[in-house]
């Protein structure tokens, strides 16, 4: 037979499954609702069968809820390829998307994608495609739409005029 779960000295049944109801996360409810069957006595096996775990899972999740508190309940990241930009990195393009450029110093003023991609590729030494940019610029709450592009020798009456009367002459 298997050994006695150890559990922390702070827990009582009543307080975890009155936290468990409150989780909003199913996954970390269905765990902390297992800990507290443990804890009332049930094996590890019976425990973890309600939760949709088995005994080693609870035994598992005990264990790291013992060392770290609830936090460690919601579970690992998930794996994947890392970030392409560091948060730091990331930081410094959004600064730099938002203060703009200085026409007079950097030519035109406009910051495409494409354009993006050079100056990260010169600042961070990494390549990066637009569409992959997209995707960050997104993720960081930037929009990637441009504002319309204004001739510098349009004439702001003319216009108001033509909006009033549309293609009649005056």
């Amino acid at each position: 037979m298997a050994a006695a779960l150890p559990f922390r000295e702070d827990l009582n049944t009543s307080e975890s499954r009155a936290s468990a109801r409150r989780e909003r996360k199913r996954r970390v409810a269905a765990r902390m609702f297992a800990i507290a069957h443990a804890l009332d006595g049930m094996s590890r096996g019976e425990a973890a069968r309600p939760a949709g775990m088995d005994r080693q899972a609870l035994r598992d999740a005990v264990v790291r809820y013992n060392a770290e508190g609830v936090a460690v309940l919601s579970g690992r990241p998930p794996p994947g390829r890392p970030e392409w930009l560091s948060e730091g990195e990331l930081a410094r393009l959004k600064a730099m998307v938002l203060v703009g450029r200085d026409p007079k110093r950097q030519g035109c003023e406009e910051r495409t994608l494409p354009i993006l991609c050079e100056v990260i590729a010169e600042r961070f030494a990494k390549m990066l495609h637009p569409a992959s940019l997209s995707r960050i610029v997104r993720r960081s709450g930037l929009l990637t739409q441009k504002t319309r592009p204004r001739h510098p020798q349009s004439d702001a009456k003319a216009q108001a005029a033509f909006q009033k009367r549309g293609c009649a002459k005056p």
